[in-house]
């Protein structure tokens, strides 16, 4: 009997074992089960801006934009503001600013320049040359503003996820969590806000409009409408009125209060935005602001915000998810924004570059899309009054920088804006051309605008820069060799040819040279001159020689203009070629007249460098060498955007731990405007804008551009073995990483995987049958794969492609 007790004793502690064993595991599980949940809740910081406080400055701000509106979330407790704009909001109305005297002395100006009197030549050109306005402004709509009353909140946090293009703002106030979500749509046109209560009933608020230009408000039902007038500029009257509209859906009630729509008791509530002008093009301003937001609310009023946020993930994702760049972090990444950019500098935490370089991809999605205006200065996004510049498109080397990412970061579509803005100033260029040159094509200078302006602009040593528009063509071309689409080539090779006919004309053949005279290197002068105005600067020549070049090689792929050919095929040769100066630099003017302790933000005599391919390791050696003296010579601090330029000069330099270094220096908070003392290398605000000072978008697209340059570059696909250049920069601080998505120049797409400074694997993806040749300082393996050359160390192959496959190549 005792041996059963014993036995039933066993079995009721083995039982409680089990038991316990049982309750211990299911805690196990649970507790693993949280933490599995949390991972999956883990976001990506390298696709992430946050913060944990509101911004209290504009520029500590998140961007938002579908192309046609732009808007600034602060993520305020008390009020939040949403800053908007709206892409055709800007001064003046319709005009010209051609001289109609210049013809008569522009034989004048040229004597006086081959007389060594450029000053002369530059008092004559700002008396005779630059005479009309000086180009127009981009304005704000105001902002719409939401009191919400909120104060001593808890776990606040404000974020931009780069993935999804939502910024969110969360916190907790009276034991209640409020949730706002904002969107602009790709999908359907209008900026929406999600605002959520976790408690029922709790969500109060009130929404109002401000703005600093003349408005009026009127709040009827559920809408909030607000007409701001234009402003005049220079003499030009406005011809532009703009309207924002806010329809405010809740499910508590909604009522008029003044000019102020007041939301109580409700749960949820959703905000559409939508604004609009008059303007249709740039010589007609006879649209309705109004019809056209109807037309969009129509639309976007028949669905939730779940629906709007499905639909613009879907639009949005096709563009941004096509590129993915990996590189390692430290635990700096955890860190908010703001905090993490100050401590980047001479850190391990390299998430931080990716960050940048997907930042600048969302910021040239947002801001620029088919159909729309091409971003300008500050891409669609400004609050003031006088914006910087008029954030006007400076194409003396600005805008062109802004797009400079759109083809190898596989975002074409998002130059289309740029395309369509080339083609406009054709048509204006063209009377300029003619009225102040007696020229045949068209011209455009260092500046434009909305309106399309085309003459020169602020004075000659600004304004005297005949290659504005030259330098827009080559983006036409650079899209060809990207997608070899002939219909695009086809469409826009009128406009190439154009640019080229009026260098036929413009330039002045001297001792066996064709010239371009009146110019000037942007913004920059020789050593022992008084004048920055010249004759056949370097740039000059190298635009010219691509556009003439470009231009005959797209007549020739359509087999188009026969004669017009033979005309280019004799030009181009008369071109003045780059020269070596006495310091071993690439010279800037045709006299050797470079200061080697000059550190001018413009590098303008290495655009053969890049965003050119003239100037190149393998054709042009002497030249490539020359490059690297002047940029040596001009240091490594600059403004922001110049900095975006050096990033990508270094990787053609195949320099990738001066590349980094740049992108280092760029790196470097800036509080604020106005704070340049206290941080005088900060090239970064804390919204990861870039700091000219003050804020000019291009930083963020040249550096983007620069960094795809240094994971990756790409020949012109006339060169005689065009080739694909796998790591070509890449700096000692990026152990490991990868980067998919790629586009280079023949059509094909690259995805590179590295680790410990060596290649992995790379997968090319091509366009169309052929052979392919590839550079690569790495010992590569693949089917088909031929070493054909090793130079300097950088071995080169020959691979066989098919259309729509695949290709791998191993170290």
């Amino acid at each position: 009997m005792q041996h059963v007790f014993l036995l039933i004793l066993d079995l009721l502690y083995m039982q409680r074992l089990i038991i316990c064993f049982c309750m211990f595991a299911a805690a196990w599980l649970g507790g693993l089960t949280e933490v599995w949940a949390a991972a999956s809740k883990t976001v990506d910081n390298d696709q992430r801006l946050w913060y944990d406080r509101p911004a209290t400055v504009w520029l500590e701000a998140l961007p938002l934009g579908n192309s046609r509106m732009g808007a600034m979330v602060y993520g305020g407790t008390e009020t939040e503001e949403i800053q908007l704009n709206e892409e055709t909001f800007w001064s003046g109305g319709p005009h010209n600013n051609n001289s109609k005297t210049s013809l008569q002395y522009l034989t004048e100006v040229r004597s006086l320049i081959f007389e060594g009197k450029e000053r002369d030549a530059e008092n004559l050109i700002n008396k005779e040359f630059i005479k009309g306005p000086h180009g127009m402004r981009f304005l704000t709509v105001g902002s719409l503003c939401l009191a919400f009353g909120h104060k001593d909140v808890k776990d606040y946090v404000r974020e931009l996820d780069l993935q999804t293009a939502v910024s969110t703002t969360s916190y907790t106030c009276n034991n209640v969590k409020y949730t706002r979500r904002v969107i602009a749509s790709l999908a359907d046109g209008v900026v929406v806000v999600n605002v959520k209560a976790s408690k029922k009933g709790a969500l109060n608020f009130t929404a109002s409009h401000k703005c600093q230009f003349p408005l009026t408000v009127k709040a009827e039902g559920k809408t909030l409408v607000a007409t701001i007038q234009g402003v005049e500029q220079e003499g030009i009257p406005a011809a532009l009125t703009a309207q924002c509209r806010t329809d405010v859906n809740a499910d508590g009630t909604v009522k008029v209060d003044g000019e102020t729509i007041k939301v109580e008791g409700a749960t949820e509530a959703t905000l559409y935005i939508s604004a609009a002008t008059n303007f249709v093009n740039y010589h007609d301003v006879s649209g309705d602001a109004a019809k056209k937001n109807d037309q969009f609310f129509v639309n976007a009023e028949t669905m939730k915000f779940d629906q709007l946020l499905k639909r613009h993930l879907a639009e949005y994702q096709k563009q941004y998810g096509r590129v993915h760049l990996s590189l390692t972090s430290s635990d700096n990444q955890n860190l908010p924004t703001d905090q993490r950019l100050d401590k980047f500098y001479g850190s391990t935490d390299m998430g931080m570059v990716a960050l940048l370089f997907n930042y600048g991809r969302y910021l040239l999605i947002s801001s620029s899309q088919k159909g729309g205006q091409a971003a300008n200065l500050q891409g669609v996004w400004n609050d003031k009054r006088n914006a910087p510049w008029d954030s006007k498109y400076t194409i003396n080397i600005n805008a062109e920088m802004n797009y400079w990412p759109a083809e190898v970061c596989n975002i074409s579509e998002t130059a289309e804006p740029l395309f369509t803005m080339t083609k406009d100033l054709s048509e204006t260029g063209a009377e300029t051309a003619r009225v102040m040159y007696g020229c045949r094509g068209w011209v455009a200078h260092h500046n434009t605008d909305l309106w399309r302006i085309a003459g020169p602009i602020d004075g000659a040593t600004w304004g005297m820069f005949p290659n504005g528009g030259g330098w827009l063509t080559t983006h036409l071309w650079e899209h060809y060799q990207y997608t070899l689409d002939k219909d695009f080539l086809r469409e826009y090779y009128p406009v190439m040819k154009g640019a080229a006919e009026f260098y036929l004309d413009y330039m002045v053949e001297r001792d066996g040279e064709l010239l371009v005279v009146p110019s000037t290197s942007p913004e920059h002068g020789g050593r022992g001159k008084q004048s920055t105005v010249c004759a056949a600067c370097t740039m000059d020549n190298q635009i010219v020689r691509d556009v003439l070049t470009q231009a005959l090689a797209a007549a020739q792929v359509l087999n188009e203009d026969a004669d017009f050919q033979k005309k280019l095929m004799r030009a181009i040769p008369m071109i003045p070629p780059m020269k070596v100066g006495q310091y071993g630099q690439l010279q800037e003017w045709r006299e050797d007249l470079d200061d080697p302790r000059d550190e001018h933000r413009h590098i303008s005599h290495l655009y053969g460098l890049y965003p050119s391919n003239q100037i190149s390791p393998y054709t042009t050696p002497e030249l490539w060498k020359a490059a690297g003296v002047t940029l040596q010579q001009r240091g490594d601090q600059a403004t922001g955007w110049s900095l975006g330029w050096k990033t990508n000069f270094w990787a053609r330099m195949l320099d990738g731990n001066h590349a980094f270094k740049i992108i280092s220096n760029m790196l470097r908070l800036l509080p604020n405007e106005g704070r340049e003392r206290e941080y005088p290398d900060g090239r970064t605000f804390p919204n990861l804008f870039d700091a000219h000072p003050p804020f000019q978008i291009d930083g963020n697209f040249g550096v983007t551009a620069g960094i795809a340059e240094m994971l990756m570059q790409s020949d012109p696909i006339t060169a005689e073995h065009p080739a694909i250049h796998l790591l070509p920069a890449l700096p000692d601080a990026w152990k490991e990483g990868s980067v998919s998505g790629l586009r280079a120049r023949g059509g094909y797409e690259v995805s590179v995987a590295w680790a410990n400074g060596t290649l992995k694997t790379a997968t090319i993806k091509a366009q169309q049958d052929g052979t392919l040749r590839v550079r690569c300082k790495d010992t590569l393996t693949g089917k088909g794969l031929q070493l054909v050359s090793t130079h300097d160390g950088v071995n080169e192959y020959e691979v066989p492609v098919v259309a729509g496959q695949m290709i791998t190549l191993t170290h």
